[in-house]
């Protein structure tokens, strides 16, 4: 009987196979939703835009269609201005999907931004400098097949 994994993506021995970025599966994309459309169309111009809650000003990340405080579905958008600190991390040595196995391992970032909400996002830099409530920048970097992603380096501050 097949599990969904292998019924999915290739066995992790035809995987360690793979020498070369081409033969590697593709990453997956994320799922463009009515109320996330402008978060991406933001990333794409280079700019993290964030939902405000047109009804009490709650800010707030990931998009979704209600505000959690007010239970409001108007909403305008704000652009962050990129500045966070970090809360915590992970890093990963197993990729999640056979599409990251060349970016092993790497550090996911938990990162309170100057808005008031958390992201998660990759670092590009060393994992090495990791610590808690150290300062970092949001950058932009392509994600393949039309989608720009947010990513996060020290900052020199």
């Amino acid at each position: 009987m097949a599990t969904w994994a292998m019924a999915v993506w290739p066995s992790w021995p035809a995987i360690e196979a793979m020498n070369t970025h081409a033969e590697l599966p593709a990453k997956p994309v994320p799922d463009v939703t009515p109320e996330s459309a402008p978060y991406w169309e933001g990333l794409r111009q280079h700019k993290l835009l964030l939902q405000a809650c047109a009804g009490c000003g709650q800010i707030r990340h990931y998009p979704r269609a209600v505000c959690a405080t007010c239970y409001s579905i108007a909403v305008t958008w704000i652009e962050a201005n990129g500045a966070g600190t970090i809360q915590s991390w992970t890093v990963a040595h197993h990729p999640f999907h056979p599409g990251f196995k060349i970016e092993v391992p790497y550090a996911l970032l938990l990162v309170d931004l100057a808005e008031g909400v958390r992201v998660n996002a990759p670092l590009r830099g060393d994992p090495a400098g990791l610590q808690l409530g150290r300062a970092v920048r949001l950058i932009f970097e392509n994600g393949g097949q039309g989608f720009v992603l947010p990513a996060f380096e020290y900052s020199a501050e």
